[in-house]
């Protein structure tokens, strides 16, 4: 016997729950009905009286109800199969619903039960109590409900339940079998294309059919055993991606040549591929690759020990890392005094990538691999402006100044010296007295090549004394002159051991890579520097010697490897570039005990920009160049004195922040504060 055979009475639905009821008739008369159980149990349910809203109205248990339950979460893997005339039609499921017995008529019965002792006890209590007692009772009135008590009541299960009840039933008329309708409705099982053209495009493999059919479950997935966090399988290592490859075994080794990462990843990996990946995950250190710090510690985490966060960790160990750039020993209490963590962090910085020598320190873990270096150049020198960029970065917050170190005859790097600002100044001043009787000659030889070489006959250049402090001043020029800025490739004898560079390709002065000044605007390298200028002061108004190298060391670490700029730029050529693309250096007075260093305090800021604002900007920086902080209200009055009594406040906290930063009360430019 089939749903058909039976008659049904009805059906309904609640489309938000996707749930389905169905009523069915039973066949009272079948020999295999027990008539005295039915007539029980619509006795328990409805009582002995019959109304309307009586399950059974025949007193008699002559009907089933069936409710759908969901049987699967994921249908994407069923699918309704219609066989018809040797073809086989598919219709893919979305939704798979499962009719079960409902028993809601035994919880109606176990109801009029309860009601029914209750009303026995009651009228049991009424008979041996002839009059109530008068009772005192107290009223509460409900205090208003809070917006969280409200969202707890919302997502209680009570709720939900509720609302789910309060749905209304849609009834539904139940067409059979085999009515028109039905096979109306079936028709749509079947593929409408009438010829097999259509399906050209299906010409996978039985397997691969079989496979989008029945794709492996996520359940299946999770039941496959899983290694220790500690273990690493290198079969389903490489199952990954290989940027995910690279980025575990980075994780796990910590410093690895690139020869033995080569190896693991196997012969048929792209050298190239790698590269470019490792780069992501790791910094070259002598020649090897360790791992980045925040890959060791993201953003969220924190130190086991000390509980430092992980923004402290990641600088500490960069700052570890880049004194092995330097040199291939470390001393451990000399990383704890500049970082100031706890020694059990910096032991475990130092374990990383170093093993501990007895009464010498700590030496970097593996040989320097020149091999590498002389392979990979192009990486050795983008490698070399990420470290630039990260020592100009850890002077800053740890309050360093390195010098460079002369070099040595046998060709080995020692740790660099650290500095403070008074010392740098005395050792450039015990320079300059050295050198001054060579640049004097050096000045000499250029006055008479220029009036040489002057077109204009009759015409002689003025030669007025200098004073011991204009001396001093040109004998600085002419060393700056003499010395590439840090984004050279040249540099100390131990930078270049410690990241690969070829020890010949160090030299000085403007002409450092055989360009001409920046004046001569047609060359490429004048080009390029001229538009990373301009670029960035139209962004920032107001920048230092010092930031602006930093943010041009940045912009050269995301150049491609053999651009033009990456040929040397010295600090000289810099500045006139600045001055050439309409900025103008402000004379800031710093206070006699400034810990600024020399390029902190030469700052430089757009005069003309072509917007409303020149005028503002400029009054501002004429103030700055008299002040070295200023008040709020100066700054204001001194504006509108100058620009008119119609300036708005909207238009000087613009100005403002463009050019300064507010720290105590007061206003600085920015980059000259000195907390």
């Amino acid at each position: 016997m089939t749903y058909d055979d039976i008659p049904h009475l009805s059906a309904k639905i609640k489309p938000k729950q996707q749930k389905v009821e169905l009523e069915m008739a039973i066949d009272t008369l079948n020999p295999n009905y027990c008539r005295s159980k039915g007539e029980q149990i619509a006795l328990n349910v409805d009582g002995a009286c019959a109304d309307e809203s009586s399950t059974y109205s025949s007193k008699l248990m002559d009907k089933q109800t069936f409710c759908s339950s969901q049987s699967t979460s994921n249908t994407a893997r069923y699918a309704a199969a219609l066989y018809r005339q040797g073809e086989l039609h598919l219709t893919p499921l979305h939704g798979i619903l499962q009719l079960r017995p409902s028993f809601s008529y035994l919880d109606k019965a176990d109801a009029k039960h309860r009601e029914r002792e209750a009303a026995n006890e009651a009228g049991d209590s009424s008979q041996d109590e002839a009059e109530e007692d008068v009772k005192q009772i107290t009223v509460r009135f409900s205090r208003p409900e809070s917006e969280q008590a409200r969202q707890r009541r919302v997502q209680s299960y009570e709720f939900l339940q509720k609302k789910h009840a309060e749905e209304p039933w849609v009834h539904l008329h139940y067409y059979g079998l085999r009515d028109s309708r039905s096979e109306h409705e079936r028709q749509y099982l079947l593929c409408q294309g009438s010829s097999g053209v259509e399906n050209t495009e299906l010409v996978k493999s039985p397997s691969e059919y079989l496979m989008m059919l029945m794709p492996p479950s996520p359940e299946e997935e999770k039941d496959k055993p899983v290694a220790p966090s500690n273990v690493l399988s290198m079969a389903q290592l490489r199952t990954l991606p290989l940027a995910d490859q690279i980025k575990i075994l980075m994780k796990n080794v910590k410093v690895m040549p690139f020869a033995n990462l080569m190896s693991l990843l196997g012969p048929s990996i792209d050298s190239v591929a790698v590269l470019r990946g490792i780069q992501k995950v790791a910094m070259l250190v002598q020649g090897n690759w360790v791992v980045k710090s925040d890959i060791l510690y993201p953003k969220d985490s924190s130190s086991p020990h000390s509980g430092v966060p992980a923004e402290v960790l990641c600088r500490g160990r960069d700052f570890v890392m880049w004194k092995f750039t330097q040199s291939r020993w470390v001393v451990r209490k000399e990383v704890a005094a500049v970082t100031k963590l706890c020694t059990e962090d910096v032991k475990d910085f130092l374990e990383h990538m170093a093993v501990v020598r007895i009464n010498k320190g700590w030496e970097f873990i593996l040989p320097y691999d020149g091999e590498f270096i002389r392979k990979h150049p192009d990486v050795v020198q983008r490698q070399h402006m990420l470290w630039t960029g990260i020592q100009a970065k850890l002077e800053k917050v740890y309050n360093l100044v390195k010098e460079s170190l002369p070099k040595k005859p046998d060709g080995q790097s020692g740790p660099a010296a650290l500095l403070s600002g008074d010392q740098r100044v005395q050792v450039a001043k015990s320079k300059a007295q050295q050198n001054h009787a060579l640049l004097e000659r050096e000045l000499q030889r250029r006055k008479e090549q220029m009036q040489a070489s002057s077109v204009l006959p009759g015409v002689r250049i003025k030669e007025e004394p200098m004073s011991e402090e204009g001396e001093e001043e040109e004998d600085r020029d002419a060393e700056e002159d003499e010395e590439p800025m840090d984004t050279s490739l040249g540099g100390s004898l131990h930078n270049r051991l410690a990241n690969g560079l070829p020890s010949g390709r160090a030299t000085g002065g403007d002409s450092f890579n055989g360009h001409p000044p920046p004046g001569c605007a047609s060359t490429p390298v004048a080009r390029e520097l001229r538009a990373f200028v301009e670029a960035t002061f139209q962004r920032q108004f107001v920048l230092t010697l010092s930031e602006l190298k930093r943010l041009f060391n940045l912009h050269l670490a995301s150049l491609p490897p053999g651009h033009t700029l990456f040929s040397g730029i010295s600090d000289r050529m810099l500045q006139d570039t600045v001055l050439a693309a309409g900025c103008k250096q402000i004379l800031v007075p710093f206070p006699p005990q400034t810990a600024a260093s020399p390029d902190e305090q030469k700052v430089f800021a757009l005069w003309e920009s072509g917007d409303m604002s020149d005028q503002h900007r400029q009054v501002l920086l004429e103030i700055f160049s008299k002040n070295y902080r200023v008040r709020r209200n100066m700054i204001q009055s001194r504006l509108t004195q100058e620009c008119g009594e119609d300036l708005s406040k909207q238009e000087v906290d613009k100005v403002l922040k463009d050019c300064c930063v507010s720290y105590g009360g007061m206003w600085y430019l920015k980059g000259t504060v000195q907390s």
